[in-house]
């Protein structure tokens, strides 16, 4: 438990313990049994105060086969609260038992969840936006570009709102589903080992980027032996075309999964650019973003 801000961003504000809810009241769409891996899940870390009322969904990393849930799920969810900003840690469904569209249906559910309880959190249904690490990237990049404004006749009020992030942020993110640059294993066990390739088209982001995509924050570093650097760039590339607002961050080295990246201090600012790239879009606040991130 983090102590309280006494009214100065110099201490960190009380944070809320996790609290982790289904994203489904019942069964989940597709979901092929009822075991843990078959339940999505939204764990929900709320600061005291939330001066911006901002939220951020986090899509933890690990290939669509397993998820980094602690250093890029709450220790995430944690310098969000530390800074004023809300953060829900997804925990999405998994090839290769679960392919897509699933996951795609899961962080449309999470950002639909947290727009239509926006109120009873107290953010604004329009500062939600989405965070993803490495093949999370991908599923965030997913959400960014292929996102709808939701049903007004649905009977569940979850259904009614749209599933577009207000912002993204994108950590060593995957990004295309084309070889060469393509990360195998996320390919694989998000589309299967030989897909159709336009279902590799349709889930290469790079390629769908349109001026509806939110702005955009990447990092990444150029010796990223796991997900070559130039997914970040593309999806860069494509984003300045579009006109829509982006920052991108590359660094010359540093490994691939670092998350706030402790321990590598040659990285241990890009969590602090990201901080002051929010604050200059209203998404958290100035004083905030001057905490500078313990390596």
């Amino acid at each position: 438990m983090a102590l309280s801000m006494g009214g100065a961003w110099g201490q960190q504000p009380v944070q809320s313990p996790g609290v982790t809810k289904p994203l489904w009241a019942g069964a989940a769409p597709g979901a092929q049994g009822s075991e843990e891996i078959d339940t999505p899940t939204l764990t929900a870390y709320l600061p005291s105060s939330n001066p911006t009322k901002t939220a951020v969904v986090i899509a933890p990393g690990g290939g669509y086969i397993h998820l980094s849930m602690d250093k890029e799920g709450e220790a995430i969810a944690r310098w969000m609260n530390a800074r004023g900003v809300a953060g829900f840690v997804l925990k999405y469904r998994l090839g290769p038992k679960y392919h897509h569209p699933v996951e795609l249906g899961d962080a449309q559910r999470a950002i639909r969840t947290v727009r239509a309880q926006a109120e009873q959190y107290g953010i604004a249904a329009d500062h939600i936006g989405m965070m993803g690490f490495s093949a999370g990237g991908h599923l965030a990049s997913t959400a960014g570009t292929h996102f709808d404004e939701g049903d007004s006749s649905a009977a569940d009020p979850i259904d009614r709102v749209g599933s577009r992030p207000d912002f993204l942020v994108l950590a060593y993110p995957v990004i295309t589903m084309k070889a060469p640059l393509a990360h195998r294993g996320s390919h694989d066990n998000l589309l299967g080992p030989a897909p159709d390739p336009a279902l590799e088209q349709l889930l290469s982001n790079e390629l769908q980027v349109t001026a509806r995509t939110p702005p955009t924050f990447l990092f990444s570093t150029s010796d990223d032996a796991t997900v070559p650097v130039m997914n970040s760039v593309m999806f860069y590339s494509a984003l300045h075309a579009a006109n829509v607002p982006a920052e991108l961050h590359i660094y010359e080295h540093g490994p691939h999964g670092v998350g706030l990246a402790p321990g590598f201090p040659n990285l241990k600012a890009w969590p602090d650019a990201l901080a002051k790239w929010m604050a200059t879009h209203g998404w958290m606040t100035a004083d905030a973003a001057s905490i500078v991130t313990t390596p």
